[in-house]
């Protein structure tokens, strides 16, 4: 795989850097407003810029349907949903995909922090407009 051609790569690895750093130091003993926190930390301290909560409108066919407020948006350009579950289901990926289909962001991450192991979904935007989740 040539990494050279990752979307967002610098960003992408400091996102997924941050997660790990989170994951290693608290693994699934908090709930979600705790790793919020100290994943803004972790991302503020890899000079990364960040939303947190940004409302983000919803389309379609042109008109303006609702309204997505994801966990951060990073660098104006990446969403970061964050979850604290035993498991990500089917629905929870497939809801990430149409917010990131109805938003103008390129790349998001849906990530887990309620498991034994770090779960992280990678999306791209360009793929969601010809694919179903």
């Amino acid at each position: 795989m040539d990494m050279g051609n990752l979307l967002y790569e610098k960003e992408s690895y400091e996102i997924r850097g941050a997660c790990f750093a989170i994951w290693k130091q608290f693994g699934s003993a908090f709930k979600e407003t705790i790793i919020e926190k100290a994943l803004a930390k972790e991302l503020r301290e890899r000079n990364l810029s960040i939303e947190q909560q940004k409302r983000i409108d919803v389309f379609y066919k042109g008109e303006k349907i609702g309204v997505y407020i994801p966990d951060f948006v990073v660098d104006n350009k990446i969403i970061v949903e964050i979850k604290v579950k035993p498991v990500l289901v089917r629905e929870d990926k497939k809801q990430f995909w149409y917010y990131l289909r109805g938003s103008d962001y390129r790349l998001g991450f849906l990530v887990n922090f309620g498991t034994k192991k770090l779960e992280m979904v990678r999306r791209i935007y360009d793929l969601a407009r010809t694919q179903t989740a």
